[in-house]
This record gives structure tokens, C-alpha cells and sequence, in this order.
């Protein structure tokens, strides 16, 4: 399994999983977008829908009608009626997870330290692969 961390010190998370998902998308996956804060999740969407002048990322929340068929799932728990493979933690609150091919952190100044300890704690997971990554201006660079 993967694991992603990405520090944000300059966009919002909304643009960040805009950029996620349509790199998700593109390589034939489905994902699940997980935030406990419902004004995110609302934020998450409609930066999804608005994500390119020429196309949508389309996306729905978790428990309408409908929520196995969507691409792109909003949910406030980490369980993925869409099949998704792939899984963002948006509001930087690290979830145990399993079934999942690929998980993003996404987390700022107010999650580092969170976001440290769990980058400690999964240092001796058996098959974790770890990455680490941080805006430098408009650019996203891995530094680990």
C-alpha cells in the first residue's frame, strides 16, 4: 500500500484534491474523499465540479442514491461503496484503512505534528511505502 503525504502551505485542500482525483482518474481508478467536516466536504465538490474549463470531475456523497456508480465519493468515514482504490484524507485526520491501493494525507500547520506521528508509526508497517510531499510555490515536490 501507498501512502501520500502531502503538506499544503498554499492552496486550499478543495484545489488539492481536484488535482488528486483527476490524476486518479486518468489512470482508471475510482476514489474515495474522506473529511469529518461536512463545509469541507461541500467545498470538495464544488472545486471538483469547477476543476477544468473543458471538463468536470463528477463526484457524489456518500449515501445518496446512486453513491456505488460515482467516480469520485465524499464521505465523512472511510468505507468506499464506489469500489474506490484509492483514498484522500482531506481534513488531515489519519483513519486505519485497509482495501485501499493508494492512501493521501493532506494536512497543514495545524495537522504536522499528527501528520509526523503517523508518518512515524507507519515507518515499520509491513508493505507500506511511504512518500512525502510539499507545495514549493505552485510546484509539488517529493522530498521523501
Amino acid at each position: 500500500m501507498k501512502v501520500d503525504f502531502w503538506q499544503i502551505s498554499r492552496d486550499p485542500p478543495a484545489r488539492v484534491v481536484a488535482l488528486i482525483a483527476a490524476r486518479v482518474l486518468a489512470q482508471g481508478e475510482r476514489l474515495l474523499v474522506v473529511s469529518a467536516d461536512a463545509e469541507q466536504r461541500q467545498l470538495i465538490a464544488k472545486a471538483l465540479w469547477a476543476a477544468g474549463p473543458e471538463s468536470f470531475l463528477a463526484n457524489g456523497h456518500a449515501g445518496a442514491a446512486g453513491e456505488e456508480r460515482q467516480p469520485i465519493l465524499l464521505s465523512d468515514v472511510c468505507e468506499a461503496p464506489n469500489g474506490a482504490s484509492h483514498v484522500v484524507f482531506a481534513d488531515g485526520a489519519w483513519r486505519e484503512s485497509t482495501g485501499f491501493a493508494r492512501l493521501f494525507l493532506l494536512f497543514g500547520e495545524d495537522t504536522l505534528d499528527a501528520a509526523r506521528g503517523t508518518w512515524r508509526t507507519l515507518a515499520g508497517a509491513a508493505g507500506v511505502e511511504r512518500s512525502f510531499y510539499r507545495q514549493d510555490g505552485g510546484r509539488w515536490t517529493k522530498i521523501a
